[in-house]
């Protein structure tokens, strides 16, 4: 189930305090107040925080409001957050290139109360919207998990922030084992909701809101755990594998047991330049049929990319 938080957070920028405390005392206690004087600290503070909105002044020391929302848009994790320019500054022409940069308001000092705050309320009313419509285009609607297309955006996503800050990157394809000959035997109803139980243990085998599990294809599914070792990521993956035998699924069908079972591939890389972030996942299924070829219901595991990405034959 998609839920919101019932309070949305604001963004406050401004390098004098007391126009922080008017917009704050202007705005709570219906939202969550967050600030900053440095208008260096927004980017990173807009990922690491996710506001809802961010109010913005125009005229600071060391980095005006325009090129913070130039930033801020430039930067896919926050480009969407919507930004609204509080300014001083109410010739036509500063107000353009408010719009210009980003922004989706204008709005002059000395602020009216009445008039913030509907703004306020109608850019996060349609942000809120937009979320949504995002989110529900994201899933996967057999299993409620992200979908292959969320997957890609994130996978590149933490590919990028892994070559900026140096970090590990894992990643694992699983598969389920004899999957067709499950849904010959017990029918594709049967088979629809042994995908959606095995989603299920995925989502709560990855204990960390940066993890991502998605549904690949078919009976595949992936999981990309930024800032995860390799001995991280088998952890997990053993994880998996024990929480999907514990749901004990007849499958009569198995080569190699009488209840469900997964195959999969683990790798760990820590991102380089010149490398496609798919790479990884193609090092991830090259071990998936690594782990089909030596007898399904296993892992196989590799620290790094090298010589995985060679063109592997389907496994059935």
């Amino acid at each position: 189930m998609i839920q919101e938080s019932t309070q949305p957070t604001i963004l406050v920028v401004d390098d004098e305090p007391t126009n922080i405390e008017v917009l704050a005392r202007l705005l709570q206690p219906d939202h969550r107040i967050l600030f900053t004087t440095d208008p260096g600290r927004v980017p990173a503070l807009a990922e690491q925080k996710e506001p809802d909105l961010i109010l913005l002044d125009v005229i600071m020391p060391g980095m005006d409001g325009y090129e913070v929302c130039r930033r801020l848009k430039s930067a896919p994790q926050t480009r969407d957050i919507p930004v609204i320019f509080v300014t001083a500054m109410s010739e036509e022409q500063f107000e353009a290139i408010g719009f210009d940069v980003g922004g989706v308001d204008y709005v002059t000092k000395p602020v009216k109360p009445f008039l913030l705050r509907a703004r306020v309320r109608t850019h996060i009313d349609l942000k809120r919207k937009n979320d949504l419509l995002k989110r529900l285009a994201s899933i996967d609607g057999l299993t409620g998990i992200p979908n292959r297309r969320t997957l890609d955006e994130f996978l590149r996503q933490e590919w990028h922030r892994g070559l900026r800050h140096e970090t590990r990157l894992s990643a694992m394809l699983i598969d389920v084992d004899y999957f067709k000959k499950f849904n010959d035997h017990h029918g594709h109803q049967a088979g629809d909701r042994c995908l959606r139980q095995i989603a299920d243990v995925l989502t709560r085998a990855l204990e960390r809101k940066t993890d991502l599990v998605a549904r690949y294809g078919g009976e595949e599914f992936a999981c990309v755990l930024p800032e995860t070792p390799l001995q991280g990521a088998i952890h997990t993956a053993q994880k998996i594998q024990q929480g999907v035998a514990a749901l004990a699924i007849p499958h009569p069908r198995s080569e190699v047991a009488g209840i469900v079972t997964l195959s999969m591939g683990v790798v760990s890389i820590t991102p380089q330049r010149g490398v496609e972030p798919e790479e990884i996942l193609c090092a991830a299924d090259r071990l998936l049929y690594t782990a089909k070829q030596e007898g399904r219901n296993r892992i196989e595991f590799a620290p790094h990319t090298s010589n995985l990405c060679a063109s592997a034959p389907a496994a059935t």
